[in-house]
């Protein structure tokens, strides 16, 4: 499945959204494009909700569901994969 977001800006924010989407049974192969935002993610298409609230809780809402609370979290879980 293949899912656009908002608010990718470094490989700290990819880190944190493959780690998390990965610990959603069901899911695997999760790459995730920095340049379109798009996470592609092999997963039935029953599980897109439970992704998507996952990534809107770490602050990657999908495209058109933005605003400045979304920005702050993302800034967070960046930062939460910087360093791990």
């Amino acid at each position: 499945m293949k899912i656009q977001v908002e608010n990718i800006k470094c490989n700290g924010c990819v880190a944190t959204i493959t780690k998390e989407i990965l610990s959603i049974k069901g899911t695997s192969n999760v790459k995730i494009e920095l340049e379109t935002q798009t996470i592609n993610v092999d997963a039935a298409e029953e599980l897109r909700p439970k992704i998507s609230a996952k990534l809107h809780k770490l602050g990657y809402p999908e495209q058109g569901e933005n605003n400045f609370l979304e920005k702050a979290k993302s800034y967070v879980s960046c930062a939460i994969g910087k360093m791990s």
